[in-house]
């Protein structure tokens, strides 16, 4: 990738706030929109869940997700060049009172600190989506795939 491309994931996934989670539920694919928040190392993303959301269903750990990240569709321009990403990966959910659930818990509430009284309602958990691949499409004859090592290098730029 080019340094046009890393910065426009880099925005993507630190500037957007919701992503489209595609899992199967019940042997179909189901969509849900959820928000996220995104380790320092970019290796996961972590979304906070109601077991009560037909999604949540799909959140098992082992399980694989599809998810799309993109910019607003501002109305004006071409809805093709609209800048995405799509990440492909493996569902982690994170157990109550371990460290791991302590990170994730803490993470998703730096970015969204009004979801605090979510954590203590019995219906809520969280998981790690682990993200293994990607595309980034930044419009027309502007695509580039996205790996885990990748990811990485945009998580520590150099100074």
């Amino acid at each position: 990738m080019n340094a046009e491309n890393d910065a426009l994931l880099r925005e993507l996934l630190t500037g957007q706030r919701v992503l489209a989670l595609g899992v199967l539920v019940e042997g179909e694919p189901y969509v849900g929109l959820l928000p996220f928040a995104l380790k320092p190392d970019f290796s996961c993303a972590v979304v906070h869940a109601s077991k009560l959301a037909r999604h949540t269903a799909g959140l098992v750990t082992g399980a694989q997700f599809a998810a799309l990240i993109h910019q607003t569709d501002r109305g004006d321009a071409d809805p093709l060049q609209v800048a995405r990403v799509t990440l492909q990966g493996t569902v982690r959910q994170l157990e109550r009172g371990t460290p791991a659930w302590e990170e994730g818990r803490r993470l998703y509430l730096r970015r969204f600190p009004t979801s605090e009284q979510t954590f203590s309602l019995g219906d809520f958990e969280l998981y790690e989506l682990r993200l293994l691949r990607g595309r980034l499409v930044g419009g027309f004859a502007r695509a580039a795939s996205v790996s885990p090592e990748m990811l990485a290098r945009l998580a520590s730029p150099p100074p």
